[in-house]
């Protein structure tokens, strides 16, 4: 039987939310081409970019949806 997502999350080793990290300007050692933001949603979709749009009509609309698809996002509409 498959493990569902929650199983998998409370069993993780480590476990980070927003508040854990900090980013402070300056300069950095990474070049942009050497950083990766890709994740996965699904087994199956991998987005480029971690962003997935609120369900809202007030924030997103098709043309937002749209805008999120071309860059590697996902709009809820």
């Amino acid at each position: 039987m498959p493990q569902s997502s929650l199983t998998k999350l409370k069993g993780a080793a480590n476990v980070y939310t927003f508040r854990d990290f900090i980013l402070l300007p300056g300069r950095s050692e990474l070049e942009p081409r050497e950083i990766d933001l890709a994740t996965r949603l699904t087994e199956k979709i991998k987005l480029s970019i971690p962003v997935v749009s609120s369900p809202m009509d007030t924030v997103t609309e098709w043309k937002m949806a749209v805008a999120l698809a071309r860059v590697g996002g996902v709009g809820v509409v």
